[in-house]
């Protein structure tokens, strides 16, 4: 396995290259602020909406980077719905082509004592719960 990294929005390999696309998106940050409670300060509220048009073009660029039945994962550090659950719900319904998976399903499959992370499709994993940031994770197969 190799790991390329490169601007997200203009992937430099053709369409359909990929089996798997990991985008760690850039996000705000919040579900970090038990590590860096400094980031409260460098980030208001207006930094959500500045940074969804970016998330929604990375993702999409993931998606179309993946070839069919390939699998793109979206992880965000950051709990709040308009970078999570909004972003992946809005890519999915105007771009197509994908379908969300089970995310805490395919995480008990690989680690069996993780719990506590949402009735899916999408994971949160919760400082006070999982000893973690409070990171988002979405599991997308490309049709």
């Amino acid at each position: 396995a190799g790991v390329l990294a490169a601007d997200g929005t203009a992937p430099p390999r053709r369409p359909g290259a990929f089996d798997r696309v990991m985008l760690d998106a850039p996000c705000t940050g919040l579900g970090a602020l038990r590590r860096r409670p400094e980031a409260r300060w460098r980030r208001g509220p207006e930094a959500v909406a500045e940074l969804a048009p970016l998330q929604r073009r990375l993702l999409a660029a993931a998606l179309d980077a993946t070839r069919p039945g390939g699998v793109v994962a979206y992880v965000t550090c950051s709990p709040h719905l308009a970078e999570t659950r909004v972003v992946v719900d809005d890519v999915v319904r105007d771009r197509g082509g994908a379908e969300r998976l089970d995310a805490p399903a395919v995480l008990a499959g690989l680690a069996p004592g993780l719990t506590g992370l949402g009735d899916g499709p999408y994971a949160q994993f919760w400082p006070h719960r999982h000893g973690t940031d409070a990171m988002f994770l979405a599991l997308l197969r490309r049709i």
